[in-house]
């Protein structure tokens, strides 16, 4: 298990793992929550400390870096892509073959820049402890979401993508991430939380409802995209609750 756990760590942050394979990441991939937990558990307790120290908008700058920095920033080129393939005009397959293609359009920098952009207001509007629990529920959230999208939505196109989705149609594994999430988010005691879950959720319905429509169907940029997006939410609902 152990083995299997680094594996999926490998895959979500920049940190090397021997022996690591696609097969196995894919087969594990409910347990992207407690990766959530490890990175929100990193990054809090950084952003906990600088908070006492450094000026909130640095704080904010620093921390968006660090968790950018920390997975790889895949997620975020997930995202830039995403808004590329949904912004071109034309056919599910012209609009796939945009979010395919390496160079970033417009849509794609767009998006980054208000992506940056947000998560820095939102984590200098938050110091101390309620930073600490907004990044690690956030985190949890954020990983949850891109499960429960592999375990409800359709493939995009044959490719690794297929992969994770395969394996989570498994409505067992979608059970075990949703208790590590729920069980994880009570253990912290903080009822805005669930509404930032909540919320993550939708906006994870509506990522599938949309991808299906432009796309047929989901792929990895999508998942990413959707980790980006509903980790920003769950950050906003804590600056606004």
């Amino acid at each position: 298990m152990f083995r299997q756990m680094s594996s999926v760590f490998s895959f979500l942050t920049i940190i090397p793992v021997r022996n690591s394979d696609l097969q196995t990441i894919a087969r594990h991939m409910y347990l992207f929550p407690i990766v959530g937990i490890a990175i929100g558990l990193m990054v809090g307790s950084v952003a906990y400390g600088l908070s006492f120290f450094l000026e909130p908008l640095v704080v904010g700058l620093l921390i968006t870096g660090m968790l950018a920095l920390i997975t790889g920033i895949h997620h975020t080129d997930g995202l830039s892509d995403f808004a590329d393939g949904l912004m071109v005009h034309g056919t599910k397959e012209r609009k796939l073959q945009v979010m395919r293609d390496p160079s970033v359009g417009s849509a794609g920098i767009f998006a980054i820049i208000i992506y940056v952009a947000g998560m820095v207001i939102v984590l200098s509007s938050m110091k101390s402890f309620e930073l600490f629990q907004a990044i690690l529920i956030g985190e949890i959230i954020a990983k949850f979401s891109m499960v429960l999208l592999a375990s409800l939505g359709p493939s995009a196109w044959e490719g690794s993508n297929s992969l994770f989705i395969q394996s989570m149609k498994d409505r067992k594994k979608l059970a075990v991430a949703t208790a590590i999430t729920i069980v994880s988010i009570l253990i912290l005691g903080n009822n805005v939380g669930f509404l930032a879950l909540g919320i993550g959720i939708i906006l994870t319905l509506v990522i599938l409802g949309i991808s299906r429509r432009s796309f047929g169907g989901i792929s990895g940029d999508i998942m990413g995209a959707t980790n980006e997006i509903t980790r920003l939410s769950s950050l906003l609902v804590f600056v606004s609750a």
